[in-house]
């Protein structure tokens, strides 16, 4: 039986004080919600600069810490990038890579066009940042999805079985047991709309059937497959209920204890 994963990522939110005030009301709402329940995980993910104090505070709790991306180098001279060891130290068990607004992809777009190309990230980049993870033993939570003109044009499928061999490449089945996949429709990512319950558990169906292509059924079997993309406390159960969605990676509600509390109960 695969344990259901929430996982907050807080994006470029929370000061170092914000973020240790928001972990002290969540944290007896997780230790309710799951107090009598060990199939439900559940981790968030702040900014760089907070890690190091959030872990401190959560030692000994059920939250586990993850970061929101990582480099693939140990060290060298990488201005402002952040290696495996470095996030190890700080606490972190786990690593979302591949997300979309590393990719340039956004449902919302609050940059300027003109600077997109700052986000680069690549299906090969992907695939470096996860091999280094599972190196150092850190899970990685791949994300997959697909924008809004790609739907439209009915690419659903072919685009994110595309990424999702780009970024597994040359990584054995056994390897990514403990992997991660988040569907994230990219067109629902902090834009207020929700996929369909239906679809959504068809896309993340149709996923574990290319994780079997990439590597076997039985490992496909066992990796586990959030949805992400506007998850809130209204929706989760629906959502948490279906037999191939095994958790949620939550954007902005997790800002909230209580909304985030919520939906680990829902969970639940």
């Amino acid at each position: 039986m695969r344990k259901k994963l929430v996982v907050g990522n807080w994006k470029m939110n929370m000061t170092r004080a914000e973020a240790l005030a928001c972990v002290e009301g969540l944290i007896p709402l997780v230790e309710h919600a799951t107090i009598n329940n060990p199939h439900v995980e559940v981790g968030i993910c702040p900014p760089y600069l907070a890690i190091d104090a959030v872990s401190h505070m959560l030692r000994g709790t059920k939250v586990a810490v993850g970061a929101q991306d990582v480099f693939w180098k140990e060290s060298g001279a990488f201005t402002g990038r952040v290696s495996p060891q470095m996030i190890q130290e700080a606490g972190c068990t786990m690593c979302i890579v591949g997300h979309s607004e590393t990719r340039g992809r956004f449902g919302k777009l609050e940059v300027d066009a003109s600077t997109l190309g700052y986000f680069a990230e690549t299906d090969e980049t992907v695939n470096l940042k996860i091999l280094c993870l599972i190196y150092h033993s850190i899970t990685p939570i791949l994300c997959v999805g697909e924008t809004l003109a790609e739907r439209e044009a009915g690419r659903t499928d072919s685009v994110i079985a595309a990424q999702l061999k780009g970024a597994l490449k040359g990584i054995d089945g056994s390897e990514y047991t403990s992997g991660v996949v988040a569907y994230e429709p990219v067109w629902a990512i902090g834009t207020g709309q929700t996929c369909d319950t239906a679809e959504a558990e068809r896309v993340c169906g149709m996923i574990r059937s290319v994780l079997a292509e990439v590597f076997d059924e039985d490992t496909a079997q066992e990796i586990r497959i959030q949805y992400g993309g506007s998850v809130k406390a209204s929706n989760a159960r629906d959502l948490f209920s279906q037999p191939n969605i095994d958790g949620g990676l939550v954007g902005g509600a997790s800002l909230n204890p209580n909304e985030f509390g919520e939906i680990v109960r829902a969970a639940s």
